[in-house]
């Protein structure tokens, strides 16, 4: 039986799949330049492949294609659904939609006299100083105000005017609008008047009803509001996509990664919970895997061709409620993980006074100079101009058949344009080495500070935790950064190229439920939130498939507490015990904050249960020393490298040439199918028995 997991990216897309087959194994170990093959426990062997993402010539879908290369079909044979168990995965369909507002047709139903309020939104001025204020697109198309009212306690003032809705959604409809967002005065707890206008829109023929009771049951109109336009707007797109890949896998199981860190059946998968389905994939992979490496305290840093997320784990993931994604406010918990547009491809400016370093990028196409395609010059072509990166350790993808290696010789070449180009300006000069050296420097501390934003700017002490590097580009710069930050430590596992993707795998089934409070905490609410809790759990299950062979299942109560009279909350975990939770709030207000408010009432704005089904996750092999203890692992050659402002021999090593035990000083590289590592001067780099290489700052040169 095969299980595939895979990560569909904005460049490429990454699969791992894990099968028992000794006939697939036999007949891929021939093609060992495009598949990476890993033997682990109990007969079963691990398969790498990575592919691009879009490739209208060669295929339809990534994901589907992969799957037909690892089994050995043509384009048009059947998949036989018997030899695949399971495909869990991750994808950028709906991010893609929303960043390219290439979402569905939308008709929002908002109460009669609130239908400018989402496009009024909170008047929040995002830059302060700028005279010509520039809105968000909204995403609908069409707005009906409908004729109802209820107070806040409950009360009926005004019945819905069922007729007159009829009379305007079919309007609507006649338009070519197949999409519906209802959004009422108060209905997160009185939701009969949005109830009879799903109804009507059903009745009509609307495929895609999106109800703001059901997609965020919380207090404020306009995140409600925006939750729900953006589901409705997302989620016929999603609906899509899944189908075309269900009905290529029929009888399959199929499971898709959420924004929140768990998997959830294909069926339930809806656009509010897809935005960041990729990168939850990369956090919940660096997480397992650097626990599994002994590691509590993670940063996760994944650095790919247009973009690094950053994340912060301290024992258990970290979500966010309210968030905004390429322009779209949304209310549902996603994993709290912070982008900045910096990786391989973001392209190099000297603008006659300073180095600039994106955020625009060259992408795949035409990508960095050394792609072969014309590009500008880029973080990637720094990285060759220095000689941590040489071609002959690349793919050689490049070029109009795309079989060529990197090129050296025009980034060597744009690098000497460019130095006296900044000699002129400035009467300074700087040889090209200098000047790429420069270019990384302040990559790097953009990145840095988005690890501070995080971390340091949140209260927590950086240096105490490992920097776990993930993504293509990652390892490149890795030392660099934990040394700006003063990190003494390094986590890469061997599958860091495609951990995304390996993630979906180590994930577990997650189903959360929200309900909103919003009332004083003392001791005599304590019943009432157990009640609400019951009830939560009780729908979180309904949504879990019964027959699930789950391996133990998990429960967790969490409540969002502020200070009465404040917006923003803290989640502390649910305690019968007031007094406990009381103190937990304290703590992590004076740890994110700096001070706090014993005088004030706290206030329950919400609560959330989430049921957790462990899965049954792929196991990692241990590997032996087979070389004897006191010899060395021989590098293939020596290469310069450029570094600390001077030109450095240094060895190059192959990954899959390491033992566990060898120990490796810098200056180094050490190159793997997927990725490239520099061990800067003053680090070392070892091998475990697990196959991961911890790098760790050296103490006596500090």
């Amino acid at each position: 039986m095969l299980k595939v997991f895979a990560d569909r990216g904005g460049t490429f897309t990454d699969i791992v799949a894990v099968t028992d087959d000794e006939s697939i194994i036999n007949r891929l170990s021939t093609h060992q330049e495009r598949f990476l093959i890993v033997p682990v426990p109990h007969q079963e062997w691990v398969i790498v492949y990575k592919l691009l993402s879009e490739n209208p010539e060669q295929y339809q879908d990534a994901v589907i294609h992969g799957i037909r290369d690892i089994l050995g079909l043509q384009n048009n044979e059947p998949i036989p659904y018997e030899a695949i168990e399971v495909v869990k995965m991750g994808t950028t369909v709906a991010t893609n939609a929303l960043l390219e507002r290439h979402g569905d047709r939308v008709v929002l139903l908002i109460t009669k006299g609130f239908k400018d309020a989402l496009r009024i939104g909170y008047q929040n001025r995002p830059d302060i100083f700028a005279r010509h204020i520039i809105l968000p697109t909204m995403l609908y198309e069409q707005v009906i105000e409908v004729e109802e009212r209820y107070d806040a306690h409950g009360n009926e003032l005004i019945p819905v005017n069922t007729a007159q809705v009829k009379q305007d959604l079919q309007a609507a409809y006649q338009a070519g609008i197949r999409s519906c967002a209802i959004v009422f005065m108060h209905s997160d707890r009185y939701h009969k008047h949005e109830q009879e206008i799903a109804a009507v829109a059903q009745e009509i023929g609307f495929t895609q009803i999106s109800i703001s009771h059901q997609v965020s049951p919380l207090m404020k109109l306009v995140s409600r509001g925006d939750t729900t336009v953006v589901d409705a707007y997302l989620t016929p797109i999603l609906r899509r996509y899944v189908n075309q890949v269900a009905n290529q896998l029929p009888n399959v199981r199929l499971m898709f990664m959420k924004s929140d860190g768990g998997l959830t059946d294909a069926a339930q998968f809806q656009g509010k919970d897809s935005i960041l389905s990729g990168p939850a994939g990369g956090i919940v992979g660096a997480v397992q895997t650097s626990k599994r490496a002994g590691f509590d305290l993670v940063i996760t840093f994944d650095m790919g061709g247009t973009s690094t997320d950053v994340a912060h784990f301290k024992g258990e993931y970290e979500r966010q409620l309210d968030s905004e994604i390429a322009g779209a406010r949304m209310r549902v918990p996603v994993l709290s993980i912070h982008t900045i547009a910096a990786g391989g491809g973001s392209i190099l400016f000297f603008d006659g006074s300073s180095y600039r370093v994106g955020p625009e990028s060259a992408g795949s196409n035409p990508g960095p100079a050394c792609y072969r395609r014309g590009g500008p010059l880029a973080v990637t072509d720094a990285n060759v101009m220095l000689g941590k990166i040489h071609p002959q350790y690349f793919p050689a993808v490049f070029g109009n058949d795309g079989n060529l290696p990197l090129d050296k010789n025009i980034v060597l070449e744009k690098f000497q344009r460019l130095s006296q180009e900044i000699a002129t300006v400035t009467g300074k000069y700087r040889t090209p080495e200098q000047v790429a050296a420069g270019f990384i420097a302040i990559a790097v501390a953009n990145m840095a500070n988005a690890i501070k934003k995080i971390s340091l700017q949140r209260g927590y002490d950086v240096t105490e935790y490992v920097l776990c590097c993930f993504g293509g580009a990652g390892g490149q710069v890795a030392c660099l950064i934990a040394d700006t930050l003063g990190m003494k430590q390094i986590f890469l596992h061997p599958y860091a190229g495609v951990l995304s993707a390996y993630g979906m795998g180590l994930a577990d089934v997650r189903v959360t439920r929200v309900g909103g409070v919003e009332q004083p905490l003392n001791q005599a609410l304590i019943p009432q939130l157990m009640q609400l809790m019951l009830s939560l759990e009780t729908q979180a299950r309904s949504e879990l498939s019964q027959d699930e062979n789950y391996l133990e299942e998990e429960i967790i109560q969490t409540l969002n507490l502020k200070y009465q009279g404040t917006d923003s909350t803290l989640n502390v975990k649910f305690d019968v015990d007031v007094s406990l939770m009381q103190t937990e709030f304290a703590d992590k207000h004076k740890s994110r904050y700096g001070f706090v408010q014993p005088d004030k009432n706290l206030i329950v704005e919400s609560i959330s249960v989430e049921v957790i089904q462990k899965m049954d996750t792929p196991e990692e092999p241990l590997i032996t020393r087979i070389r004897h203890l006191d010899e060395a692992p021989q590098p293939v050659e020596i290469v310069q490298m450029f570094t600390a402002e001077q030109w450095h021999n240094t060895p190059v090593y192959r990954r899959e040439d390491l033992q566990p035990g060898d120990c490796i000083n810098g200056a180094a590289i050490i190159v793997e199918k997927i990725s490239t590592i520099v061990v800067e001067p003053n680090w070392q780099a070892r091998l475990t028995e697990r196959n991961h290489l911890i790098l760790q700052r050296c103490v006596n040169h500090e």
